[in-house]
């Protein structure tokens, strides 16, 4: 096993990452802004640097600054855990080129699937199912006006570059795919350094489901079960569950084998997920996209598959087996998980602030990933997770019923927090019925 890591991550997840790693006798080296100093997850590593001033791009974008604290503190592997540097190729080969082990994908598949154009043409000659849209960029608003015309509108005018739901826009007809496309296109350059955008069908009524992939040490590729994303707002994703509710047996041996497939076809190794969009009238699903890296919600599918997946992430970078028997993964229970947000519960702004009260939900099947405590500073420097509350169960009601009495009993003041919304989601009929896709959010709203 590795002996020493450096996160370069911060937050709930840096926290969750130094966890496993002292269970398993790794050290653990935090690196942090000047910003974070007093979190938990500096205090709970065995050693923490100090990498820069709050803005990320001088802390924990800063790739000098990391390496320094990795060669500083002896390290001999990073993990990136989400955001930042996690999916950044020309990072992974400088950690490899520096003599240190990587904790995630070959920098290969993370520059294969970090474009969704070439990602898109990519699963679709593995055999991966894709929706209708464009091979190629496309080059300028006629070339885009033409696109949509072929494929039909409604339209998705995607960032190529792309991702955490950043980078899209929905156009309707022509109209709006000229406002839509410049619109997409200025931010792209301005996020991603790269202002090409694609063009793909848009499903008003859909469902997103993602399927959890590991690329064992030894070259094989398997799948961890589905999980359910589609309480979203903005794209981006409030509450996932696993298994999916909307998911039969039969599809979901479709969906594991499409997910294998995608991560076969880029020599897939570590932790993945495969992101597609689900027709519930159809039963048709479409590749959308594959994150490489650990996802913020991978906590559903370790309790419905009975594995922690940061281990098995550290195992296969120190080339050695998983703890489980790939031959036989089959979900247990039922698993839900929670994103409390430092924002409103009615428009979802953020809302940072000093935490003056902090009391975490406990119990049966009741798991808190939490990135502050009472006395911390949430601020609107960083992303406003604050923590995962994580419920399971026997079935997706007791889940559910363990879910509420969670919701009740966490108590946080002073930032603003969204748990009064989740409160409300957990009395709707169409959420509790399982028939619910991207659009329940606005249709509570």
């Amino acid at each position: 096993m590795i002996e020493s890591l450096l996160v370069a991550n911060r937050g709930e997840i840096a926290r969750r990452i130094i966890r496993t790693a002292r269970r398993l006798g790794v050290r653990a080296i935090a690196v942090h802004s000047e910003a974070d100093a007093g979190l938990p997850f500096v205090t709970e590593a065995d050693e923490a640097v100090c990498v820069g001033p709050a803005n990320p791009a001088q802390s924990y974008r800063n790739v000098e600054a990391i390496l320094a604290a990795a060669k500083s503190t002896g390290a001999q592997a990073i993990h990136p855990g989400y955001g930042f540097l996690s999916e950044n190729a020309d990072f992974a080969r400088t950690v490899e080129a520096s003599g240190l082990i990587w904790v995630g994908p070959g920098a290969d598949a993370i520059s294969a699937m970090g474009d969704k154009i070439n990602a898109r043409n990519l699963m679709a000659a593995a055999g991966v199912p894709v929706a209708p849209g464009t091979t190629d960029p496309a080059a300028d608003l006629d070339a885009a006006v033409a696109a949509a015309a072929e494929i039909g509108y409604p339209v998705m005018v995607k960032a190529a570059a792309g991702g955490g739901g950043m980078g899209m826009g929905v156009a309707n007809d022509e109209a709006a795919l000229r406002t839509e496309y410049d619109k997409v296109r200025s931010f792209a350059e301005r996020m991603f350094g790269d202002g090409s955008v694609l063009i793909e069908r848009y499903f008003p009524r859909v469902r997103h489901v993602e399927v959890q992939i590991l690329g064992l040490a030894g070259g094989r590729v398997v799948a961890l079960g589905e999980r359910e994303c589609s309480v979203q707002r903005r794209n981006q994703k409030l509450v996932e569950e696993s298994p999916s509710p909307a998911v039969s047996p039969e599809l979901r041996e479709r969906f594991l084998a499409a997910a294998v497939r995608a991560g076969e076809a880029v020599g897939y190794r570590n932790a993945g997920t495969v992101e597609c969009l689900l027709d519930p009238a159809t039963q048709e699903f479409f590749f959308l996209e594959m994150n490489t890296r650990l996802q913020v919600e991978h906590p559903v599918t370790e309790l419905v598959y009975g594995v922690d997946l940061v281990e098995e992430q550290l195992r296969v970078a120190a080339g050695l087996a998983p703890t489980f028997d790939p031959d036989a993964l089959a979900p247990r229970g039922h698993a839900i998980e929670l994103r409390i947000n430092a924002e409103d519960p009615k428009r979802f702004l953020p809302g940072p602030g000093a935490i003056s009260t902090w009391n975490e939900p406990a119990g049966e099947g009741v798991r808190v990933d939490s990135g502050y405590v009472a006395g911390n500073t949430v601020t609107p420097f960083y992303d406003s997770l604050m923590a995962k509350l994580i419920v399971s169960g026997p079935s997706r009601a007791e889940a559910i019923e363990r879910a509420r009495a969670a919701v009740a009993q966490f108590e946080v003041a002073g930032p603003k927090c969204n748990l009064p919304f989740f409160a409300e989601l957990l009395e709707n009929e169409e959420f509790l019925s399982g028939n619910y896709d991207t659009g329940i959010v606005g249709r509570m709203r």
